[in-house]
């Protein structure tokens, strides 16, 4: 199991991103959770097998209809044993 976390920046916010984000997971059998930031990104933390969370990272990087992604910074963290896939109020 492995954990990323993901910043997507662009226009990410007011387009379902986080609710298509979390159907996108739960396909996929990936964990984890997603929040809007103040600053208009999304912010979210992934965990799963490498291939699933590859295959998350992949969907991020183009996001729900309407979105428009811009960039998307990853980072790695420790896995925590989360047992599904959350939406968080903005941070």
């Amino acid at each position: 199991m492995i954990r990323r976390r993901a910043i997507v920046t662009g226009g990410v916010q007011g387009v379902g991103f986080r609710w298509g984000a979390r159907e996108a997971a739960q396909r996929l059998g990936v964990t984890g959770w997603a929040r809007n930031r103040l600053d208009g990104s999304v912010e979210v933390e992934l965990e799963g097998p490498p291939e699933q969370v590859d295959r998350m990272l992949d969907w991020l990087r183009t996001g729900p209809p309407g979105a428009a992604v811009t960039a998307l910074e990853v980072s790695d963290l420790p896995p925590t044993g989360d047992d599904a896939f959350r939406i968080h109020e903005s941070a």
